[in-house]
Formats: structure tokens, sequence, C-alpha cells
């Protein structure tokens, strides 16, 4: 059965891939694929399921001491709908509440002109130049916030400046790219590197230090050959110039709101730091304060600005909500893999078979252009404990045992690979999910024009890691 589901799992993935083939959306897909999957689980055997998940399994009987009186069917039925699929889908809801609430504050700055704030001081009428500052903004903006929000502000920018929709393709997977390098860096950046950082594997410092110009390779690299592909300059779309729109609104209004939203975005990670709840909590917050806000400015101008259309409200009803439910759907589909030991097993393979952090890092990176990243660094994280400097002295193989010290090599690279190995397909991260949802980009397109090079970056990146590590 196990087998089975892995096998389902991957016609599930090639369905995905042929949406366009198929004629089927992929949301469709994946939440079918997700529930199916969980289904086959719920039948693989009683017996079976207490085996793969013993630990779990006790610590649950040890939450509900009544459930000891009923039978082990009754018990693992209990087990599995009422604490794994909850467990997970929590984790899953505070995902998508942190979607819904990034791309409800981003349709809001731009459904009141916000990023033509922005636009109108990107002033190059040359694409490859556009290119550059695209990717390298996206970079540098996804350290700050993370990955999935930059990726819903970057797109909203590249629709005001280029309306062509190849050209917003391949604008489009640089912006995967970028995101993702950027990510890897920062200890904010992405949600692998939050679970770094915050169990301690990883420090700030450290990630500064041994991150920054790996990540930054892995961005310049497809970059320099992606630019080759662009010709020609930026024609203005009229129809997406704000200031020639029906209903105009006063300067100092747009800005209010850019800067609110702008801000409520920063002030997720701080807010994170702060309290240590987690990031679905601060862009709750972020929104809720914007939603008063933009109620009360409305409030007292209701004679000089049309309101209807741009309150939040309305904004809600204009949420991609086929891209949120896909997330539920791959996310809960992963979870199941999980659940049934599929990860955790690859990852033991990895271990006794290859025993080599480079190689096993590269393979995790590989693997999280496919799988969720999230998982595969949970597992590795299950896998390997952080070791002391006791622990090195008393190993058989100290140097070996040395990679899994607090900021050692093992974790600097795991952070890296995860985090970037995700742009090798659209589907295997957060950001690429939401730019094919968005801009509607086709898997086989980003698989002829930008696997390749994101793929390059990526072992440019490793590359310059290891030489780091030679040199210092």
């Amino acid at each position: 059965m196990i087998t089975l589901m892995v096998v389902v799992f991957m016609l599930g993935y090639i369905a995905i891939a042929m949406e366009h083939q198929l004629r089927i959306n992929k949301s469709a897909t994946v939440i079918t694929l997700g529930v199916i999957l969980w289904t086959m689980y719920i039948f693989i055997g009683d017996a079976q399921i207490v085996e793969i998940n013993k630990e779990s399994f006790d610590f649950f009987l040890k939450l509900h001491p009544e459930a000891l009186k009923n039978s082990l069917s009754s018990q693992v039925n209990s087990f599995v709908g009422n604490y794994q699929i909850l467990n997970h889908l929590g984790d899953i809801a505070s995902i998508l509440f942190f979607l819904l609430c990034a791309m409800t504050i981003v349709e809001l700055i731009d459904s009141h002109g916000g990023f033509a704030i922005i636009t109108k001081r990107i002033t190059t009428k040359n694409k490859r130049k556009l290119l550059w500052i695209v990717g390298i903004l996206s970079f540098f903006l996804s350290s700050v916030l993370d990955n999935l929000t930059t990726s819903i502000v970057m797109v909203m920018l590249i629709r005001k400046l280029l309306p062509e929709r190849t050209d917003r393709w391949i604008f489009g997977g640089v912006v995967v790219i970028a995101a993702n390098s950027g990510g890897a860096w920062s200890p904010i950046g992405d949600i692998t590197t939050i679970m770094l950082w915050i169990n301690e594997n990883v420090t700030s410092a450290k990630l500064l230090e041994h991150l920054f110009l790996p990540s930054l390779v892995s961005l310049l690299v497809p970059l320099a050959i992606l630019s080759k592909k662009i010709k020609g300059g930026i024609i203005p779309d009229k129809v997406e110039t704000y200031e020639e729109a029906e209903h105009h609104l006063p300067y100092r209004f747009r800005l209010s709101i850019f800067i609110c939203g702008v801000g409520g975005l920063i002030f997720v990670p701080v807010f994170k730091s702060i309290t240590h709840l987690p990031p679905f909590m601060g862009i709750l917050l972020s929104l809720g304060f914007l939603w008063i806000f933009s109620e009360i400015i409305y409030n007292l101008f209701r004679r000089t600005v049309s309101h209807g259309m741009r309150r939040i409200p309305f904004i809600l009803t204009k949420i991609d909500m086929p891209t949120i439910l896909f997330f539920l759907g791959i996310l809960m589909a992963v979870a199941a893999l999980e659940s049934v030991g599929v990860l955790h097993s690859a990852a033991n393979f990895l271990d006794k078979e290859v025993h080599n952090t480079y190689l096993i890092n590269t393979i995790i990176g590989l693997l999280s252009s496919v799988f969720d990243n999230v998982p595969l660094v949970a597992a590795s994280m299950g896998m390997y404990p952080i070791a002391s400097p006791e622990m090195v002295q008393a190993s058989a193989n100290p140097e070996y045992l040395s990679h899994f010290v607090q900021d050692g090599t093992f974790w600097q690279l795991l952070t890296f690979c995860a985090g970037t190995g995700g742009s090798i397909l659209i589907i295997g991260s957060a950001a690429g999910v939401v730019v094919m949802g968005l801009e509607k980009i086709d898997f086989l397109w980003y698989l002829k024009n930008i696997t390749l090079v994101a793929l390059l970056g990526f072992f440019a990146g490793i590359g310059t890691f290891m030489l780091q590590m030679l040199i210092f």
C-alpha cells in the first residue's frame, strides 16, 4: 500500500504538470490527491500505522488515556483523524492564513495604485536592465519579508510594467529564483530557515557570514543567462497606468495605504522575533490594522473618495482561491507521505548509503524541487540532533559528527539547499506555486526555460559554499 501511495502521488504530480493538456485545473487535481492519499493511509492496517508512528502514537495515548479502553482499530482511527490530520492541518492553516492575508494586503495596495509609486521610479526602458533590477530587488526584499510575500509583490509589479505574457513568465521565473535565494541567507526569509533558526541549529550571524555569497551566486548565474533571452524595450500598458484610471484617488491617500501595507508586511518578522508567535498572527494583526485604517480614511473622505470597489470586503472577493486550495491539497498530500514514513525512510537511506554531508544536502535540495522542503528539513532535524562538543569527542567518527554541531557545515548547507533547490521546478517552493497561480505559468514551459538555469545556479551556489569552507 505504501508503494502504491508513492505511485499515486507521482501520478498526481504528472497530472499537475500536464494541467493544460488535460484541461483540468491543478487545484482540483491536488485536493483530490490529498484526500486519496490519506484514505489509502488509513487502510494500510492498524498494526502498521502504529509501528510507523510508534513514538507519536504513544504520546497520543498519554494525552488521551481514555482511548486505552477502546479497541486498537478505534485508537488508530482516533489517532489519524483527531491527532495526525489535525496537527498537520494546523501547520498548513498557518501557511494558508499567511498567504490569504498577504494576498489581501498586496491586492489592497494594488487597487489603490500603490505600486505605481514604485514603478514610477523604475525609469529604464531596457528589458535586460529591468530584469536585473527585479532580480536584485526580489533577492533583498525576500530576506526581510518572506519569499511568499516577495513573490506576490513582485508579480504585481511586473504586471504593471510588462504587457507581454512571455516576458512576464521569464521575469516570473527570475522572481522565483531570487525570492528563494534571498530567503536562504536570512533567518526570517524562508520557512525552513526559520525552523532551523528557532531550533538553534543555525544562528543569524553565521547564516549571513556563510550563505550570503552562495545565495547571491545562485541568483547571478541564472540572471546572466536569462538576460540574454530578453530583447527590446518596454511598451507602457495604457490600461494599467493608474493615473488614467476612471476613479482617481488623492496621492496622499494612495501613499498612506502603500506605506501602511508594506510596513505591515515588514512588521511581521519583527512581531515574530518579539512575541515568538507564529508569523500568521503578525500578518493577521497587520491586516486588521490596515482594514481599520482604510475604513477610517474612507469614512473621513467619503465625499471625495470612491470606496465600494476598494474596501477590503470587496478585495477579499478578488483573492485567487484556487491557489489557496492548491496549497492545501499539496501540503496535505505531502503530509500523508510524511505520516506513512516515506520521507523519513528516504532520509535514513541517504545517511546510511551516502554518508557525505555535501552529497546528502545536494540530494535534499534536488528532492525539494519536487517535495515540499518543510517536511524534508523537519525529517533531517529529527534524524540528526545538534551535536555537542562532548558528543563529537566521544564519537567513533568525530570528523563526520562535527558537521552537525550548531552552525556546522550540514546545517548551513541544508539551509541553502532546501531553500534554493525549490527553484528547480516551479512546484518546488511556495514562491513558485504563487507565481504559477498568479501568472498561470505552464509547468512544462518552466521546465523547458527556467529549470536548467536554476539548476546551474543551485550547483554554482554549492560550489561557492565549498570554496568558502576550503579558504576560511
